[in-house]
Formats: structure tokens, C-alpha cells, sequence
């Protein structure tokens, strides 16, 4: 059984042991994770790297789940690792735009985001509190006031990768999970147990 811990150490290997942190297969264990956690929760068959169709272009997202090859649910999988205060104020606006794009071809979808911040070049944590601050009032959409750009869900996960792959206060993504399973379903009744 995959743990939180398992993708941090995933993502620091790549990142920091083989110095790809720009690599597309970065997340991969926490995308993994993911799908193992949709999958307990009464939502099997949720894949990583699927295409999604969007109002402006089509989109990898790191985990979805379709039926009848319409794409129900994603999650956006993200890291910032170094240069938080140049790279913060850009990933809310990335965050928007990533869901309204996907929001405005499918109203209903539900989706979900998660970012890993490095804490290293942050020790205050002005910049990993600014951003909770910013995905804080973007979370929490639902029926009926399905406003384009938000999402359902978030995660903050807060690691400090100058002591290797350490995970600080992690995240509560139980209650991200159970959110994601809780919307799903009631947007698609029947279709998930």
C-alpha cells in the first residue's frame, strides 16, 4: 500500500537525486497514490497521464477516472521546489486557468489539486502561506454554484527536501480523497458505488 511518503520519496529522487525536476514522471508515485486512494474509496478504474478535453485545448492530467469516455474526475498533480516567491504567485494563476479550461467544456467534473513545497528556501513560510491562502479560497466548489477555476479539493503538502525527502506536517489528504469520492458521486449517481 503506497503512502504520502512513498510519492515524496519518488519526487525527490527524481528531482533532487537525478536532477530532473522538470520531469513529466515526477509525481508519478503520488499520482499512483492517488489512484490507489480513489480506488478504496468506490472509485476504481481512475488512470494516471489521461488526455482530458478542455474549452481552449486538451490537457494530460496526472489521475482521472471516465465513464463511457467522458472524463468525470481529475487531479492536478504540482510541485515547486525551488524560487517559491517567483513561482507562487504564477501557480494560482496556472491553477484558474488549468481548471477553467477543463470546467468550461465539462461543467460538472470534479476535480482535485495537490502541490508539494519545498520549505527550504522558505523558512518563514510567507510564500507556502500566501499560497495556502490562495488555494484556500479557490476549494470548496459544488453544486450549484459551480464557478469555473475553482476546484473541489485541495492539498498543500509541505516537504523539506535540504534534509532529504522529509515530509513536514503532512497534509490531511483523507479528507481530500473522501471530498473527491463524495462529489463524484453525487454528480454521477449510479455510476460509482
Amino acid at each position: 500500500m503506497l503512502t504520502l511518503q512513498d510519492g515524496i520519496d519518488g519526487l525527490y529522487q527524481k528531482a533532487v537525486v537525478e536532477g530532473k525536476s522538470t520531469s513529466t514522471v515526477r509525481l508519478k508515485q503520488l499520482a499512483a497514490l492517488c489512484v490507489q486512494e480513489l480506488e478504496r474509496r468506490g472509485v476504481p478504474g481512475a488512470q494516471s497521464e489521461v488526455k482530458v478535453p478542455g474549452i481552449g485545448r486538451h490537457k494530460n492530467w496526472d489521475v482521472a477516472w471516465s465513464h463511457n469516455s467522458k472524463v468525470r474526475l481529475g487531479i492536478s498533480l504540482k510541485s515547486i521546489l525551488r524560487n517559491l516567491g517567483g513561482s507562487v504567485p504564477n501557480r494560482a494563476d496556472d491553477l484558474m486557468g488549468e481548471m477553467a479550461n477543463v470546467q468550461l467544456h465539462s461543467p460538472e467534473i470534479v476535480n482535485g489539486y495537490i502541490m508539494v513545497l519545498n520549505t527550504e528556501d522558505d523558512p518563514e513560510k510567507k510564500w507556502i502561506d500566501t499560497f495556502r491562502s490562495y488555494v484556500g479560497r479557490l476549494s470548496g466548489r459544488q453544486a450549484p454554484a459551480w464557478a469555473a477555476g475553482m476546484v473541489e479539493a485541495s492539498a498543500v503538502v509541505e516537504v523539506d527536501f535540504a534534509k532529504g525527502p522529509t515530509l513536514l506536517s503532512p497534509a490531511n489528504l483523507n479528507d481530500f480523497f473522501d471530498c473527491l469520492a463524495d462529489r463524484l458521486k453525487q454528480r454521477n449517481p449510479g455510476l460509482v458505488e
